[in-house]
């Protein structure tokens, strides 16, 4: 699914203009991205959690040479699912 198709989408379920939709769904990434920002976590119950991870600088290969390289470390975001979302996946 693609964002248009999102706001579409909650356009629709909400009765509202796609313009509506998609300025609900900025807001919505904006507020999420600032949270991780903040605190690091965001539970929505239900739904599941998102939470950042800080991930080890680590030894790679470069797939093309085979050649190793270093990768550093940086903060990833991980998402555990909700148990209600679970079982309806």
């Amino acid at each position: 699914m693609t964002k248009a198709e999102l706001v579409a989408a909650i356009a629709g379920d909400a009765g509202i203009t796609k313009a509506q939709g998609a300025k609900a769904l900025d807001s919505y990434i904006a507020n999420v991205t600032a949270e991780l920002k903040k605190s690091g976590k965001l539970g929505l119950v239900g739904f599941g959690t998102l939470s950042v991870v800080k991930r080890k600088a680590r030894t790679g290969r470069n797939p093309q040479t085979g050649e190793t390289i270093q990768i550093k470390a940086k903060n990833v975001i991980k998402f555990k699912a909700g148990k209600a979302l679970a079982e309806k996946v």
